[in-house]
């Protein structure tokens, strides 16, 4: 069983952990775009609108990221696996 744990720790901590971040700055990304588009086209309806979806569509995409990390650090938290243990080879 200790094998199968110091794989999904390095998994977890290799691969899924970098993902995530990954993911998260291009939600951040997306969110300061929104901004961006919505302040300097303010006079202009249709971008605004466009701005503002993107400002949405960022938070939801950080909010789901962010939720994603949180469900798999509680399922590795009740199972006793802890991403940042050391492995000893």
């Amino acid at each position: 069983m200790s094998v199968l744990n110091a794989f999904l720790a390095k998994v977890v901590t290799q691969i899924i952990n970098p993902i995530i971040l990954l993911l998260a700055a291009g939600a951040f990304v997306v969110f300061l775009w929104g901004v961006f588009e919505f302040i300097r086209q303010a006079g202009e309806g249709s971008k605004r609108e466009e701005g503002r979806r993107a400002i949405f569509w960022g938070l939801v995409g950080l909010v789901i990221i962010f939720g994603a990390y949180g469900i798999i650090n509680l399922a590795l938290n009740t199972f006793g696996l802890t991403p940042l243990q050391k492995i000893s080879q």
